[in-house]
Order: structure tokens, then sequence, then C-alpha cells
């Protein structure tokens, strides 16, 4: 049992009606269930997940206690899992709503994003011709940012994907430090901590200014020797940092553990679990998820809907399972950007995500079902609308690569 939120752990043949599914033995994706959690209403919901799995985990604050010889106690797996909760709830000194609306925020997102947009290049460049880090050029853009992030988490990622280009080495910059920010939001840190995750995020592969260019451009499959010398940029990272007056503790471990894995496969110093600073895990885990969705010159990129899939299946191997759910919450499994098809045919472009449906985000439509131009693009709610004009269930078929259909959002909202 936790004690901390009063879950137990059953026996799927101790499941009975108005008790609280707070987890399953397998994800929640892919189930049918909702993320958050289920409220046990029917006989039929009883038998589906009976089906599905041998154990749950129950919430009684929530719902009917269970019987206690269907209870399984002592277990291990369990005990971890609570531990991992209770670290990222201690991280939590407030809690965040917005104040201002996605519509109204978008102009500041847009000159947060311009203005660290312009430090990032020039931090680039003076590195690139032998100079230092200068945090000052860096600073106005990170406090811009946070700002708008502590006002409304969704406009910035919706500028970050329209604004994204072809040079990985900035957008990939760029993106880890708003999502890290983004996340820490989520995770309730206050503006400081926040800043030293977006900086942290913009920092972590500064070193590769120092590695070849041709390494860094070379196309298709890289080699081992490839591979040894790209990994050394996390070395060359930590250089840059620990000579740069001004960085937080905070900053420099996270650039010098970010490519730490829960399991201890990662490297340099093949850390597991809690011996990677949390702040390093969560920049790790960001890392990867912004890496994954961009065009790298040696891997295309993914839709995120498929990206976050594979992190829910890496939870408790590559990356702590808690930290994994929490940036699900963060991001949605449609995160906003996310070019989309609906159940009706129309194809559209995620524009922010629920915290409490995560399934149903609202979307910006821009095709119609034939995969044509709509004439007005508008803006649909799936929170609030659950059929089409058909009266048909309404829902997200699936996640479209970048560039499906010919759409470029990019263009259609920035020429």
């Amino acid at each position: 049992m936790n004690a901390e939120t009063q879950e137990f752990r059953i026996s799927v043949h101790g499941l009975t009606l108005d008790m609280f599914v707070a987890r399953l033995d397998r994800p929640w994706i892919g189930t049918g269930f909702p993320l958050e959690g289920l409220k046990i209403t029917s006989d039929d919901q009883i038998f589906q997940l009976q089906r599905l799995c041998a154990f749950v985990h129950v919430d009684v604050s929530r719902g009917r206690s269970p019987d206690l010889r269907y209870v399984s106690f002592n277990d291990d797996a369990m005990m971890r899992h609570a531990r991992g909760e209770d670290e990222i709830e201690a991280l939590r000194r407030t809690r965040w709503v917005p104040t201002t609306g996605f519509d109204t925020e978008l102009g500041d997102a847009t000159q947060a994003h311009v203005r660290l947009q312009a430090g990032i290049n020039a931090v680039m460049d003076d590195l690139h011709n032998g100079g230092k880090l200068d945090l000052d050029k860096l600073s106005e853009g990170i406090d811009t940012l946070v700002d708008s992030i502590t006002r409304n988490p969704s406009a910035v990622p919706w500028i970050l994907e329209l604004r994204r280009k072809s040079d990985y080495s900035y957008q990939h910059a760029l993106g880890c430090s708003v999502w890290a920010a983004t996340f820490g939001r989520h995770l309730g840190l206050e503006k400081e901590q926040l800043r030293d995750l977006a900086m942290g995020g913009l920092l972590c592969d500064i070193g590769k200014v120092r590695l070849p260019d041709e390494l860094l451009a070379r196309q298709g499959r890289l080699s081992d020797a490839d591979w040894s010398l790209l990994h050394s940029h996390v070395t060359e990272s930590s250089r840059i940092v620990e000579d740069t007056p001004g960085l937080s503790a905070g900053v420099i471990e996270m650039v010098a553990h970010h490519h730490e894995r829960h399991d201890g496969s990662g490297y340099p110093r093949g850390l597991r679990g809690t011996q990677i600073p949390i702040f390093a895990r969560i920049i790790g885990l960001i890392d990867s998820y912004d890496a994954m969705t961009s065009t790298r010159p040696h891997a295309p990129s993914r839709a995120p809907h498929e990206v976050i899939m594979e992190l829910y299946q890496c939870r408790d191997t590559l990356f702590q399972a808690e930290l994994v759910e929490q940036f699900i919450r963060t991001s949605g499994i449609y995160p906003t950007g996310s070019l989309v098809e609906l159940s009706d045919g129309t194809v559209g472009v995620v524009m922010s995500v629920h915290s409490l449906k995560r399934l149903r985000p609202c979307v910006l439509l821009l095709l119609d079902a034939d995969k044509r131009p709509l004439p007005e693009f508008r803006t649909i709610d799936l929170s609030q609308i659950e059929e089409d004009v058909q009266q048909r269930p309404l829902s997200i078929k699936g996640s479209l690569p970048r560039g499906a259909y010919g759409v470029d959002p990019a263009q259609l909202f920035l020429d």
C-alpha cells in the first residue's frame, strides 16, 4: 500500500463496481481507457480489465476499498514507484494557473522565441569563432521565455513547432529549452528553477560546436567511431559551462549528466536511478523527445505521438517511469504542434492540450475530409465536442508526419 495516495495493488479478480483504478500492470496506452485513471461503473469494464491485466492499483481515497483477500502487500515495485512519485511531488513549490488566453499570449510568445533564437545564434557563432559563452546574450531571452510559459504553457510550444527550420543544432537547443521550462511549470517549480531548466536545455549540447562540422552534417547511418566522437560532446559541453561564470551548479549538472540513463546504460559515467540528479533526468528525457521529433542529418523526424509511445515503452529502463508519466501529462498524447487526422477524415494541427483530457486536445482544422484546404481554418475543442456533423463519435484517428498531404503549418501561418 502507498500511504500517501492510499493505493492498493490487487488481483483483477477482486475488482468491483465503484473502485477507482489508478494504475495498471501495463501501459494505459493501447487499452482504450483514459490515462487519468478509471472509476469502474460497469461489469464490462471489469471484464476488460481482467482480460488485459493480472494486477491493478486501486486508490481507496477515490473509490471503494478492496477485499483484503485480493490485496498484494510488500510489493517492491510499487514501493519504488511510490518513492519516485514522492521525489517528484517534493519538487512542487507552486501551482501555476494560466493568466492569459492562448490567442492573447501568442504575440509575447513570438517575441520570446525571436529573442531566444537571436541569443542562441549569437552565442553559437561566438563559440564557433573561438570565443567564450556569453550568458548576457541568453539571459533576456530565457527570462522572456519563462515569463510567457508561466502565463500560458501552450503558446511558446506552438510557435516553436511552426518555426522549426532545417538547422538542427540551433532548433534542438531552442526546443529543449522550451520543453524543459514547460515541463518544469507542470511540475510546480518556481521561476528561478524554471530559468535553470530552460538554460540547461539550451546548453546541454553546446559542446557540439567543438566537433567537426562534417560529423554533425553526416547523413545516414553513423559508424561506431562516429558515435564515439559524437558522445564526446558531453565532455566538451561540460568544459564550456564550467568555464562560464554565473551558471548555477544545477545547470552544470544537467549538462554533465543528461545522457545518463535510468538503467545505467547511458554515458559518460553509467550512472543509474537516483545517482542521476533529477534535473539531469528531466533534461535527458526532454533531449530525447525533441531529438526524435526533429529532422536530424542521420535520422528523419518522427511524429510526436510515435515518440510519446516510445518514451512510454521505455519507462523504468531508459527513463524514470514517474517522469515519463508526468511528461505525458504536460505534452499530451498528441503534443502541441502535432499534425493529426480526425475520425471524420479532417486534418488539423494541435493547438493546446487539456490537462484532464489529454486524448481530446484543441485542434485547428486545415483540410476537409477529402484532404482539400478549408476555405477558412476553424478551431475545434475535442474536450467539448464529441460528435461530428453527422452525429458520429468524433476523436483523433492518429498522428501524421510533418508535411503529410502537403501541409506545412509554418507556411500557412507565418507567410
